[in-house]
């Protein structure tokens, strides 16, 4: 499913026009995203946890070449699933 379907469905569902779910759908993303890049997590009761991590640096192999390079540290979103949405996949 992509976005598009994403705020179809949503439009559906709730009976909004799409340009609103569509509002409602950006708003939710731009606010996730703030609130990780201020370093705090996103819980939501019943569905998951979006939270950051920290990944440090390491050293990798470029396939093309073998060459050994130096992979920098870096910042990366993570998803946790809660346990009823584990539980109904």
């Amino acid at each position: 499913m992509n976005k598009a379907e994403l705020v179809s469905k949503i439009s559906d569902d709730s009976g909004i026009s799409r340009s609103q779910a569509n509002a409602a759908l950006n708003s939710f993303i731009d606010t996730v995203t703030k609130t990780l890049k201020s370093g705090n997590k996103v819980t939501l009761v019943g569905f998951g946890t979006f939270s950051v991590s920290k990944r440090n640096a390491r050293t990798g192999r470029n396939p093309q070449t073998g060459a050994t390079i130096k992979i920098k540290a870096k910042k990366v979103a993570r998803f946790k699933a809660g346990k009823e949405l584990a539980a109904k996949l």
